[in-house]
């Protein structure tokens, strides 16, 4: 019988898990982080998290952080938001704790593993995945294979510059909060309801991404590119304005050949943790 494999999203406030059985993600459970503990205490948190899944007899643990890995050593060298989670060795913690093969990567790139191996990105060979969120975060499958980078810091956009600041600064949802002082979730509400000043906004939002993705298409010209992340929800607002920025791009043929694509996974950052124990041999890291 093909065995389970066990995937985890640790986050700033809450570790989330679930289970991948023959193709399927089940039992997904969820803790707060003790974000303001001592390692000691949060590595504790993370193998007491694991061992309630033990009855599963897993295969292997993948594993999704949001901050840079040693993908090779299995070192978190630094989780946002959690102070003393820097420089962690958590494969070997884990794998003296449990004996079973331990995966980590960058939260984003699980993302685009994810939406490749199970969602809306299977069948592309070349995709990057963006999620649009609190912050910016980006993944990159070339072949394929999940290309993870040094130190798994391969589609960080986020901190490119861009006009005064950075990407992430126009096109994550710190836009609404420092331009309109609201959240996006708000705005879309009011958008939706024909309010101009919030219609206007995500036309500047959707001008802000298209030219994010023009960044990403001069360096890569994927065949796809996926978006994920809470404000992903509001793309019919900002599909326009994002393709007209597009329009500007130098290479028709490439947009010709590129797909937009919206998430429909609800747990992409667990379907990909566990995509990495499958595919984590033929991981490039460099």
């Amino acid at each position: 019988m093909e065995k389970a494999i066990l995937g985890l999203d640790i986050g700033g406030t809450g570790i989330k898990g679930g289970i991948l059985i023959k193709g399927h993600l089940e039992d997904i459970r969820s803790i707060p982080t003790p974000a303001d503990q001592d390692k000691e205490h949060i590595l504790e948190t993370i193998a007491l998290f694991i061992e309630s899944y033990m009855q599963y007899d897993f295969a292997g643990i993948g594993i999704g952080i949001p901050g840079l890995v040693d993908v090779n050593e299995g070192i978190v060298l630094g989780l946002a938001n959690i102070p003393a989670f820097q420089h962690v060795e958590l494969r070997k913690f884990l794998t003296e704790r449990f004996a079973k093969p331990i995966f980590i990567n960058n939260d984003a790139n699980c993302f685009a593993l994810g939406v490749h191996k199970f969602g809306v990105g299977k069948g592309f060979k070349n995709l990057v995945g963006i999620t649009l969120g609190t912050g910016v975060g980006g993944g990159i499958v070339i072949n394929g294979h999940l290309y993870s980078g040094v130190t798994s810091a391969a589609g960080e956009w986020c901190s490119a510059p861009y006009l005064d600041k950075n990407y992430e600064f126009y096109c994550s949802g710190k836009f609404f909060h420092n331009f309109y002082h609201q959240r996006p979730k708000t705005m879309a509400k009011s958008a939706l309801a024909g309010d101009p000043v919030a219609i206007k906004a995500f036309d500047e939002y959707g001008h802000h991404l298209g030219e994010l993705i023009k960044h990403i298409l001069y360096a890569l010209a994927p065949e796809a590119i996926v978006l994920g992340g809470s404000i992903r929800k509001s793309y019919p607002l900002f599909k326009d304005s994002l393709y007209k920025t597009l329009s500007t791009f130098l290479y028709p043929t490439v947009l010709e050949n590129l797909q937009i694509l919206l998430s429909e996974l609800d747990e992409t950052a667990i379907h990909g943790a566990v995509a990495l124990v499958e595919v984590e041999p033929e991981v490039v890291n460099s």
